[in-house]
């Protein structure tokens, strides 16, 4: 049985593991922050109350910081203990969780639609501005000296006046007749610059809105591929296809949350002739389930130890689990075929771990059962004892899966 989840599988689980683990980092980051928070304000009144206080004052304060650690420490255990027992709560309530929850997957919420970013360069779109026009400059206007003082030689410093006056005149009038004359080559050369501005504005738009419909282009190829693709699987589905089938059942298993951290895959394998799914689920293997009964502070040493769980909770524990995860992945498929496609469903429950003896990743098979629709949907399963329900259907449990003891799977018929 080689069956493992199909695109639309595959993306259903990874989205189900990023939002646990974005809400595993939140709950981790908030507490961190709260404890820094509490113990840099207890720090800076001790700090402030130490400065003010006298001898007796400091030593009553003292004594104060110290009662007040212990509650520090004794408030960790608290919150340390009161996280593991949400996780045991959640590890032993696993069929529970999922008896509320409709296990039908409506595939047309897989369905896609694109969602364009806005065009990122609007500045290309303004054109440039024009420049202000070149002004042209106003004409010099002879300005005649002003009379010269003095009783004498005034005739002739009139005269050298005037003829400075009008060599002034006419190099103004040279230098304005030059700028005339130039004038119009400076517009032109203004306007050509602009229009160059105006063209490689223009050029740049056209190669960005380019870029950015091929990328359209490719988001909306995508869509419809991915769209298209879920057509035919409906379709598939429709007709009892033995990939559709298998899909379908990938995905309502992805879509099957589990506690976090609590990591499982699922084959299976569909005939059609018999309407039998064949279902291996891997759950997670022994040494990642807690074996901490609660935790306490040593005052002595200051240290927060683990009280060891006794052997016979841990082990009972994890034979829960796996009697839990049978009725619930039994339940969960059964529950999302409307159509009926299965009939019926041979399940194994089992880990994958490193044999000591060999040192290579191994399959232990914990638990193996075959039921039909039939009988299973005569079970409710909101009353039962899972180990007493998969004793009536005929299943094979191991007596220590904590132990990684095999179950003895050859008695169980499978498709």
């Amino acid at each position: 049985m080689a069956r493992r989840r199909g695109f639309f599988a595959e993306m259903q689980h990874q989205a189900k593991l990023a939002e646990q683990r974005q809400r595993a980092a939140a709950r981790q980051q908030e507490a961190a922050v709260r404890r820094a928070e509490q113990a840099r304000k207890a720090e800076e009144r001790a700090m402030l109350a130490a400065q003010r206080a006298s001898e007796a004052e400091r030593k009553r304060l003292e004594k104060e910081a110290a009662a007040a650690h212990v509650a520090s420490r004794q408030a960790e255990v608290e919150e340390l203990n009161s996280g593991l027992t949400a996780i045991y709560d959640r590890v032993d309530t696993l069929l529970e969780a999922t008896l509320d929850v409709d296990d039908y997957v409506d595939l047309e919420k897989l369905r896609r639609t694109v969602d364009h970013p806005p065009f990122g360069r609007r500045d290309l779109e303004t054109p440039v501005p024009a420049p202000q026009p070149i002004p042209e400059p106003a004409p010099p206007v002879f300005q005649p000296p002003a009379p010269p003082t003095g009783l004498f030689g005034r005739k002739q410093k009139m005269m050298e006046a005037q003829a400075q006056a009008e060599a002034d005149f006419a190099r103004a009038r040279a230098w304005w007749e030059e700028e005339i004359r130039q004038l119009p080559g400076r517009r032109q050369e203004q306007a050509a610059q602009h229009a160059a501005a105006e063209e490689t504005r223009k050029q740049a738009l056209a190669a960005e809105r380019a870029r950015y419909e091929a990328e359209c282009a490719e988001r909306e190829q995508e869509v419809a591929d991915h769209n298209a693709d879920l057509d035919q699987f409906i379709a598939n589905l429709g007709y009892g296809s033995v990939e559709a089938v298998q899909e379908y059942v990938g995905i309502v298993l992805a879509n099957s949350v589990y506690p976090e951290g609590f990591t499982m895959e699922h084959e299976a394998q569909f005939d059609p002739e018999t309407a039998e799914l064949s279902l291996r689920v891997l759950i997670p293997e022994p040494s990642t389930i807690p074996t901490i009964k609660s935790y306490r502070y040593v005052r002595a040493n200051d240290e927060i130890t683990p009280v060891a769980l006794a052997q016979k909770d841990a082990k009972d524990r994890y034979l829960g689990i796996v009697q839990q995860v049978a009725l619930r992945s039994l339940h969960e498929v059964f529950e999302a075929d409307r159509r009926g496609l299965i009939q019926s469903i041979a399940l194994e429950v089992g880990t994958q771990t490193i044999d000591p003896a060999t040192g290579k990743r191994v399959y232990v098979p914990f638990l193996a059962v075959s039921t039909s629709r039939e009988v299973f949907s005569e079970i409710d399963l909101s009353a039962v004892v899972p180990a007493a329900t998969l004793e009536y259907l005929g299943a094979s449990v191991s007596k220590n899966p904590l132990g990684l003891v095999a179950a003895n799977t050859e008695g169980v018929r499978r498709s």
